[in-house]
């Protein structure tokens, strides 16, 4: 015993007894202590989904899978059994699901969330001695073994769940019990014993001694459905106004059905707050604005007020309420710009000074991000040692804008503020308000913009702006959908935004507008546009940037609201398919197909509960046509080479009839430079 004691301390873990013939092992794990008893033999490692050893939650919607896996093993050849144990943080009872054995020590199990919030989740394995039975004589039998010994040791088994069973099964139990000691009905009593009536209820009542649960109870947080299938439309409502006059919340009444009719479900106005006039803006960024000048709405901000007050020009707080409640008849919701940065002359530079980092001239460094200045907004300084009042106070505004009616934000450089600060504020919000979304705008490192994802950002901007070959898109696609990231990070598609002019679009090209939203939009199920300069197809950008000339962030526009191109008539076809096929509901049930051609992208997408699939095939070429063979993953459908399958382009109408796994495909980029096929099997 002395060597078993000096085994454990010289790796520093302690053994202590805790009861007769009972020993534990108190194993110290940084600042936790976890209770291993010296009977349990099952281990329990690789746990999916676990983020950052379980610091962080995974993400699901209201009514989807959590699917969890695992290496589970044990010493030894006996059978093991494991379940997954969860609950909504508002039960007390566990509900439980059994784990599948898929091979090489690896199992699979999986819950269903019901409900917004919470869910916690733990791993539980134990040898099952009663299933090793039953799996150790059906084996002798095979062997033409004698196994009357082994059939008496059963009754044990048997004996211990009578009177845990219905009373057919207790009846059946102890049938068995009372033919396991008749010698005389040996071969009755082994056929009885391999039978799958017994395996049943050998399964129904596990026998869970020594069981081994898994050191850590993970979480799964719960968003409603929209934080996974939503079409977002950025307008500035100061351009709805006519004749050059600023708009209104009112001039947006009469833009709303056009928005609505062409499918999207959001609607994100950029900061409809005061604007600064310290260092206020002129046209194309210009730094010295004429008194007519509007500035830029970011820079937050004015002695008429702040982050919970309104631009007078677009209108009063029941003016926007309206708009709120007139969105909602369409079945539209506003998101706001949450935007925590102030211009020189908001209410807080002077009314909490401590707030900012202030130079030796007396004046605050404004913000920047090389090369680009933002001289009209100030930075705030979250290092302050009057943290916990600045907090307070942004938290504020957002339940300031929540009790208004708005439940989606979309948060402006979140990168740039503190990770501390989002994790108590969402965290805040979301115990009140479970309904509410954040939108992370951050185009920044990936590890940053992970963190943000993991400390509660219900959808992510993405690189996929800027993602153009096919090599690019696979690469990323595969990361977003197969990485660890597919846990916890939701992309949100946007091909372009009122600060982003992207090269692949500034040359005007049709073609590529097109492209670039049908990806967006059929790539992943959150997807978003800036507009109507997109479905306008505006393009000139800043020579050498990708910034657009003349850009709205800086001037009033005067735009042809009633405009219809046929950009805007495909996103309007677009936005029907996506709603009426559960497919695109969902970004990670997505399997890239394979195709001999370089300038074409295929990609399957698929729902097996409606048993929807779709097969999306993109010219990425504007110019060429292009063609090759494209493979179609018949094995996620069910089906086998030689079945039928008919191809329904949505886009055209065209139907086709394919029977084998390979099919050809031609895309002519100044016809309809892709397909969307929905699959229907015949």
């Amino acid at each position: 015993m002395g060597a078993f004691f000096s085994c454990f301390s010289s790796i520093n873990k302690k053994l202590c007894i805790l009861a007769p013939q009972k020993l534990s092992f108190l194993i110290e794990t940084n600042t936790k202590v976890h209770i291993l008893m010296a009977q349990n033999r099952v281990i329990i490692e690789n746990v999916q989904p676990e983020i950052d050893g379980g610091k962080y939650p995974a993400k699901r919607v209201v009514g989807q899978i959590v699917k969890v896996t695992a290496d589970i093993f044990a010493d030894g050849h006996d059978v093991i059994a494991a379940e997954v144990a969860y609950k909504h943080e508002k039960e007390k009872a566990w509900k439980r699901n059994s784990f599948t054995h898929l091979g090489n020590d690896a199992w699979v199990s999986e819950f269903k969330v019901e409900k917004q919030g919470y869910y916690e989740f733990k791993i539980e394995g134990w040898i099952d001695h009663a299933l090793t039975w039953q799996h150790n004589i059906e084996r002798k039998i095979n062997d033409k073994q004698f196994v009357n010994i082994e059939l008496l040791d059963g009754i044990q088994y048997l004996e211990s769940l009578i009177e845990k069973v219905t009373k057919a099964e207790g009846k059946y139990l102890q049938h068995l019990v009372d033919l396991f000691r008749d010698s005389e009905k040996y071969h009755e009593a082994i056929k009885e014993a391999l039978s799958p009536q017994l395996r049943e209820i050998f399964e129904k009542y596990p026998q869970r001694k020594f069981t081994t649960t898994y050191d850590k109870v993970l979480r799964v947080y719960v968003d409603r459905k929209k934080a996974l299938f939503s079409a977002w439309y950025e307008f500035f409502p100061r351009s709805t106004g006519e004749h050059g006059r600023h708009g209104t919340f009112k001039d947006c009444h009469k833009i709303i059905p056009r928005i609505a009719a062409m499918g999207f479900d959001t609607i994100y106005f950029p900061p409809i707050h005061p604007i600064g006039s310290d260092f206020k803006k002129g046209k194309n960024n210009s730094l010295n604005a004429s008194p007519e000048d509007v500035g830029s709405c970011w820079a937050i901000g004015n002695v008429e007020g702040g982050h919970k007050d309104i631009l007078p020009a677009l209108g009063t707080l029941e003016d926007f309420k309206e708009l709120i409640k007139y969105c909602e008849s369409y079945g539209i919701e506003i998101a706001m710009d949450y935007a925590l940065q102030c211009s020189p002359n908001h209410p807080y530079v002077k009314q909490y000074p401590q707030w900012f980092k202030w130079r030796p001239d007396g004046t605050v460094q404004y913000a920047e991000n090389p090369p680009k200045k933002y001289q009209d907004i100030l930075p705030i300084n979250f290092e302050t040692d009057d943290w916990k009042n600045l907090w307070n106070e942004l938290l504020s505004i957002l339940f300031y804008w929540i009790e208004v009616g708005i439940k989606i934000f979309r948060v402006d450089n979140p990168h740039t503020k503190s990770f501390r600060f989002w994790e108590w504020a969402i965290s805040e919000v979301k115990k009140k308000y479970p309904d509410v979304i954040f939108l992370s705008e951050a185009f920044t490192r990936p590890k940053v913009m992970h963190m943000l994802a993991k400390l509660g950002f219900t959808q992510s901007y993405t690189y996929y702006t800027w993602r153009n070959t096919k090599y690019e898109l696979s690469q990323y696609m595969t990361e977003l959908t197969k990485g660890e990231g597919k846990e916890y990070f939701r992309p949100n598609f946007w091909p372009n935004t009122p600060d982003i002019n992207p090269y692949i679009l500034q040359s005007g090209n049709e073609t590529l507008f097109m492209t670039r939203y049908f990806m967006a939009a059929t790539l992943s199920s959150n997807y978003g546009i800036y507009g109507p300069v997109y479905e306008l197809g505006i393009h000139t950008p800043i020579p050498g940037k990708e910034e657009y000339l003349d850009s709205e962030k800086y001037e009033i526009k005067q735009w042809d609201w009633d405009k219809k191109t046929r950009i805007s008539e495909l996103i309007t076809l677009v936005n029907k398919i996506r709603k009426e096929n559960p497919a695109f509901h969902d970004t990670n049930n997505l399997e890239l197909c394979r195709i001999d051609n370089d300038q074409i992208l295929a990609y399957f997408k698929y729902d097996h509960e409606s048993q929807n699939y779709i097969l999306c095939v993109v010219n990425l070429d504007p110019y060429n046509t292009q063609s090759g063979w494209v493979q179609v993953p018949l094995y996620l459908m069910g089906i086998s080479e030689g079945h039928q399958l008919c191809m329904h382009d949505l886009l055209t109408g065209n139907k086709y009839i394919w029977e084998r796994e390979w099919n050809y495909v031609e895309l002519n980029p100044r016809y309809v430079p892709f397909h969307l096929f929905k699959i229907e099997l015949r």
